[in-house]
């Protein structure tokens, strides 16, 4: 049996243990025998107990169905007057949606199967009924197919959470938790916890902070990500370590972008950026085919230039084609303004397309104005089946010039060519927007086609007009290419990331990068980004003395959670797979938070004389 040593340790074996299992712990009793998903033609004949809530009611005089679900399933349940007793009718009869109930009864062949049930087969003929609990009308239907709206839904998230789609999405979640801590268990990491109240550090996104009471006028950060914390782990030597981090970042919101998130948090020792990407590319492979036996391809590589030069993002959707062809060579001084004065005009030829009405020209035309996509206008060109090429600036191009367009564009008769022209960064994104909706507008994006690809050389470093200063592309911390650190101090716009970004189907799944272990470089890096050595100990003092003290080499990469569950569950928004989202704008509208705090937590945390010394 269980043995304890003198100083209280605890030794248990595998015998012991299955001992203490069996035998030590009083038998479990369950209040049902099975779950409302569990029935099949199998059990026919079998006394059963069920328990859950009451969806429908059909009443048909002496013939009553109820349909009780849970978490599981359904199961259909039959009062039939002869069969069942007159109390137990009218007991039926009084249930209302939602009740809370616990029936034992027998098991029974329909005489009609439903074949869009899983328990189809079968009903129970109630012998007796227990009401649990009883239930205010819902406000609204609690099925597959709800009449409730968002904002509603969401008021009442743990009632939305009771349907079915809801409660599929947070299984999947689950399974892809599970599945990814097989495969990274299996791959030697260690799943290790970083704290939740830290320093505020400037990693990209403003900060929630936390007044501290203990220490009047001074504030916890919640962490944007582990970062700092999982590299320190690197210097302690746990070569290999995750976790599913909570991430916290004040910034404005979208679909698929929530205050407080989670990622799949990993940092490596003694590998490279090949290492990096092979163990995660596999970890994703793994994901597709144990979710959804989804067998991925060998995931391509293309570089930030190369992706911004073909498709104006850095997260191109690869599902369909329509590269990026730049045509500024071509059309300028022609005498067309809008071509002539632009520093980029470039196009993108839709195929099959030519047959597009003068109304669905301007829609697409109507939207590149939108202040989102930010184009001044859009030209086009019909490339007619009998070869003739209609465009909408026919008075400054002939049919020659249009004609080499189409061979630049490859063009062929039947295809439609759109045209931007204006500053380079903002044409190429207006023209990436055109793209995905013309995607969206032929049915190319299709949800269960899966296009990964890997992101890799980014520009260490960005300038910013508004500041004017460099900033990090990525984070502060980011190495960069080994053969570019000679360029750091003199030509740091040249300067290229050991960086790099998962990408599937056009969205962001996750990034990283190998990571800067030298004190020299790091204080280099951070001086280049505007943070003066004062500044730079202030904030990261921990940090650059950790690196003095046997650093390996080490890099690391972030997959969200949230999305990927989004991406394997084939819908557009995180929210759907998080139990208690926030809103658009950021609010629980079930919690109603944030709200104010009372007057004695403002006094006891100091927040009046913080706000009086500001």
């Amino acid at each position: 049996m269980l043995a304890i040593t003198a100083s209280c340790a605890l030794v248990v074996s595998s015998q012991d243990i299955a001992t203490f299992v069996l035998h030590d712990f009083a038998p479990i009793t369950m209040v049902r025998t099975h779950t409302c998903g569990e029935l099949r033609r199998d059990h026919v004949g079998l006394t059963v107990t069920l328990c859950g809530w009451v969806q429908r009611v059909r009443n048909k005089g002496g013939l009553l169905w109820l349909d009780l679900r849970d978490r599981y399933g359904v199961t259909q349940l039959i009062f039939e007057e002869g069969n069942t007793t007159p109390t137990l009718i009218r007991q039926a009869r009084e249930l209302g949606r939602e009740y809370v109930i616990k029936v034992q009864g027998l098991v029974m062949q329909r005489n009609a199967s439903n074949p869009h049930m899983l328990t189809g087969a079968i009903e129970v003929q109630v012998q007796t009924l227990e009401i649990l609990n009883t239930a205010k009308t819902p406000p609204f239907l609690i099925e597959v197919e709800t009449d409730g709206r968002e904002e509603l839904r969401m008021q009442y998230r743990y009632l939305d959470l009771r349907r079915p789609p809801l409660q599929n999405n947070l299984v999947l979640r689950h399974q892809v938790m599970q599945a990814t801590r097989g495969y990274l268990n299996q791959q030697q990491f260690l799943e290790i916890e970083t704290p939740i109240l830290i320093k505020s550090t400037p990693e990209g996104a403003r900060d929630f902070v936390v007044p501290s009471r203990m220490h009047p006028g001074q504030f916890y950060a919640l962490p944007q990500s582990p970062q700092t914390c999982k590299q320190l782990l690197m210097v302690a030597g746990f070569d290999r370590y995750y976790q599913f981090a909570r991430c916290f970042r004040d910034e404005d919101l979208r679909a698929d972008r929530q205050p407080e998130f989670t990622q799949i948090d990993c940092e490596l020792s003694f590998i490279t950026q090949e290492d990096i990407l092979t163990i995660f590319e596999g970890l994703v492979k793994y994901l597709f085919q144990h979710i959804k036996n989804v067998e991925l391809p060998q995931f391509p590589r293309m570089a930030y230039a190369k992706a911004m030069q073909l498709y104006g993002t850095d997260k191109p959707d690869l599902r369909f084609g329509m590269p990026f062809v730049e045509l500024t060579h071509l059309v300028q001084r022609q005498g067309l303004r809008v071509f002539d004065e632009a520093a980029l005009v470039v196009g993108i030829c839709v195929q099959g397309c030519a047959g597009y009405t003068r109304k669905q020209l301007d829609q697409l035309t109507d939207f590149v104005k939108q202040p989102q996509v930010g184009a001044n206008g859009l030209v086009y060109v019909k490339y007619h089946s009998d070869g003739h090429l209609q465009s909408s600036v026919d008075k400054f191009f002939d049919q020659a010039q249009l004609t080499t367009w189409a061979e630049v564009l490859q063009a062929h008769p039947g295809d439609l060519m759109l045209v931007l022209a204006g500053e380079t960064q903002a044409t190429r994104q207006a023209l990436a927007a055109v793209r995905l909706r013309m995607g969206d507008a032929l049915g190319l994006r299709n949800k269960v086609q899966f296009s990964p690809l890997w992101i890799i050389d980014f520009p260490l470093l960005e300038w910013d007009t508004a500041t004017q200063c460099y900033h990090a592309r990525h984070h502060p911390f980011t190495a960069p290419q080994a053969v570019d650190v000679p360029l750091l101090e003199k030509q740091p716009e040249a300067v290229h990331a050991n960086a790099y970004d998962l990408v599937i189907n056009g969205m962001e799944i996750g990034g990283g990068s190998m990571r800067i272990c030298n004190r020299s470089v790091q204080e280099s890096l951070l001086r280049i980004i505007g943070f003066s050595p004062e500044e730079a100990e202030q904030q990261f003092g921990f940090l650059l003395e950790a690196l003095e003290y046997g650093t390996p080499p080490h890099g690391g990469i972030a997959l969200g959670l949230d999305r990927l569950c989004a991406l394997l569950g084939s819908e557009e928004s995180i929210r759907s797979f998080i139990a208690f989202p926030k809103n658009n704008a950021g609010r629980d509208v079930m919690l109603k938070a944030p709200a104010p705090i009372a007057q004695d937590q403002r006094q006891e945390l100091g927040m009046e004389a913080i706000k009086k010394l500001s």
